[in-house]
């Protein structure tokens, strides 16, 4: 895959099909691989260029070897654009990768002509910073989680009641969590970036027509969080889909990849 410099780092990325660009930008720890299963093959077909990328930490992207903010990773996808965008841009974001886009919109507006935001929140509660904080812990006194006991855990965190009630549906996803690569040295400094107390406040800013998508289940990002950030940004629209945890753009594709050829049309 290609790299380009941005920011002070060497990101890598892939651009599919033609058309007006779409950027996409990807969760903690994750690659840019997850949107290629099913929102990046929806988009080109709708005539829409799609960039994907590594955020800086995930390899081969550079910068895992010091501390960064929302701010960095903000810049990260600004010069990402001014390289592969000759203009105003759709972008979309999914978990911390909706933060990036908040963030983004604040430093960059320019830059953006319409935002979804997917899973997203604009404050850090206290379930979410004790389930932050037992992450670092894990990470930082080096436990050897077993890969089933990480599986469990993944699924519990990540998938919708009704897929866990699935017998056949759990077990696939069991499996697939079972044999993913563990988080990499570079997601470290993503488990720091926290939304800071005024970063709500700060989304009454945002002038850009933006987009919130939540899901019923998702207890890293649930409804409520995300709807708070809908009614502090100006005419942002909001949807929660049904019957769906944080994976919800994996889960229910087809009901997420509506909703974003909805807004970016």
């Amino acid at each position: 895959m290609p790299l380009l410099q941005s920011n002070g780092v060497v990101l890598e990325y892939e651009v599919q099909g033609a058309g007006e660009p779409v950027l996409l930008v990807m969760g903690t720890g994750a690659d840019r691989r997850p949107w290629h299963l099913h929102q990046v093959p929806e988009l080109v077909d709708a005539g829409y260029r799609v960039i994907t990328f590594n955020n800086r930490g995930i390899a081969p992207s550079t910068g895992a070897d010091a501390p960064y903010s929302l701010r960095d990773l903000a810049g990260d996808v600004a010069g990402l654009l001014e390289q592969l965008a000759s203009g105003p841009c759709r972008v979309a974001g999914f978990s911390m990768g909706a933060h990036v886009v908040q963030q983004l919109l604040m430093d960059r507006p320019e830059l953006v002509s319409r935002a979804v935001l997917i899973g997203t929140t604009g404050r850090t509660d206290t379930m979410r910073r004790a389930m932050r904080d037992a992450e670092r812990l894990v990470y930082d006194r080096q436990v050897d989680v077993p890969p089933r006991q990480r599986a469990v855990s993944t699924a519990l965190e990540n998938l919708s009641r009704a897929t866990l009630a699935d017998e056949s549906a759990v077990r696939d996803w069991l499996d697939v969590f079972e044999y993913a690569v563990p988080a990499g040295p570079g997601v470290r400094a993503q488990l720091d970036l926290e939304l800071d107390g005024d970063h709500l406040v700060r989304c009454a800013g945002i002038g850009t027509p933006c987009h919130v998508i939540a899901f019923s289940d998702d207890v890293i990002a649930p409804p409520h969080l995300g709807r708070e950030v809908a009614q502090a940004i100006p005419g942002c629209t909001f949807e929660e889909v049904d019957g769906c945890g944080h994976f919800g753009y994996l889960e229910n594709p087809e009901a997420v990849n509506a909703s974003l050829l909805k807004h970016f049309s």
